[in-house]
């Protein structure tokens, strides 16, 4: 049984296990102060090309949405998100659990545009209503879509009219910034965003995230907010030894590239099948809409999650790729999905 369900099944790339192994009995500071965690912070600053911008090393995604985004609010601000928005549907009420309502907007590409916005201000005219004032945004989204530069540019431009937060989930950055589509790199999202983080638990590390904040009202405190909540970990280093590796060259595309190759290939292969998609995903996840008959035979050899049910003889499902997918697994997926 091989499984397309996530893309964190697997450990971690064996550079990082190596260098975890190599620095272990080293002693070093601890919350975030060792040179390991400085030192990968100033490679971070090097590739995003800015010197100003404050990055924070977190165990995960959840954890770094929810800190994040209740320390940049006020107690009576919202945040608006896609209704496929991970903060909405996939954290457990975590923003909420914190005072702060997420307003959802429907969307059918898992992106926010200007529009969408305007439609939520409109909606939230006083004081009777929480006050709108953080966009959440994911990269790729939850559909395995992708923001190009005029997107995020356009989003950012009303987002500064309007007095709004503009934060990025980079869970699968990686994979956003590696697509074919792309055309965005880390120094625009210092351009286009307050804030945003750099997933490495979904690219190759055994878990960590790379918040980075970029406007300067946002940045004071912060650390205070990550004791309080408990992400100031003791063993800081072992997240900075990750991000130190994952950019010590290119590694970190380097493993989104694969993920996104091994998409492409099962994308190509059920393209020829005559088989069509949920949404046009050019990254790690792909929902393909097939015969329910031809779900329950490959059930049979993989895993991989359902996801929307599309009518009596058809649904939607999520096939996910990892860093450490072997091309094996995916010929053996096609040629399964051949011979039905």
């Amino acid at each position: 049984m091989y499984s397309f369900t996530n893309d964190y099944s697997e450990g971690a790339h064996p550079r990082i296990l190596n260098a975890l192994m190599e620095s272990n009995l080293k002693q070093a500071d601890g919350y975030g102060e060792d040179r390991y965690s400085r030192q990968a912070m100033e490679v971070l600053k090097k590739r995003i090309g800015r010197n100003d911008i404050d990055i924070h090393f977190l165990s995960g995604g959840t954890q770094t949405n929810l800190i994040a985004i209740s320390a940049f609010l006020r107690p009576h601000e919202a945040a608006i998100a896609a209704n496929t928005g991970h903060i909405l549907g996939h954290e457990t009420g975590a923003i909420e659990a914190t005072g702060h309502k997420v307003i959802s907007v429907e969307v059918s590409d898992g992106k926010l545009n200007p529009s969408h916005l305007q439609a939520v201000l409109k909606d939230h005219p006083d004081e009777h209503m929480v006050k709108p004032k953080l966009v959440y945004i994911s990269d790729s989204t939850e559909l395995g879509t992708i923001y190009s530069k005029s997107e995020l540019e356009h989003l950012s431009k009303f987002c500064k009219e309007n007095k709004l937060f503009l934060y990025m989930d980079g869970a699968r950055l990686g994979s956003a910034l590696s697509s074919r589509e792309n055309d965005l790199d880390l120094s625009d999202l210092a351009t286009y965003l307050d804030a945003f983080y750099i997933g490495g638990t979904k690219n190759g590390a055994l878990l960590g995230e790379a918040l980075v904040i970029c406007r300067d009202s946002l940045k004071e405190d912060f650390r205070y907010s990550l004791k309080q909540k408990g992400a100031l970990l003791a063993k800081g280093r072992l997240l900075g030894i990750q991000f130190l590796e994952l950019f010590r060259d290119n590694l970190y595309f380097d493993l989104a590239s694969h993920a996104n190759k091994m998409a492409s290939l099962l994308r190509e292969a059920i393209t020829q099948a005559g088989l069509g998609f949920l949404s046009d995903s050019s990254t790690n996840q792909i929902f393909p809409i097939l015969p329910n008959s031809l779900i329950a035979d490959l059930k049979a050899g993989y895993s991989f999650s359902f996801w929307k049910k599309i009518d009596s003889d058809h649904s939607a499902i999520r096939l996910v790729t990892s860093w450490a997918t072997p091309e094996e697994a995916v010929s053996s997926f096609i040629t399964k999905l051949n011979n039905q």
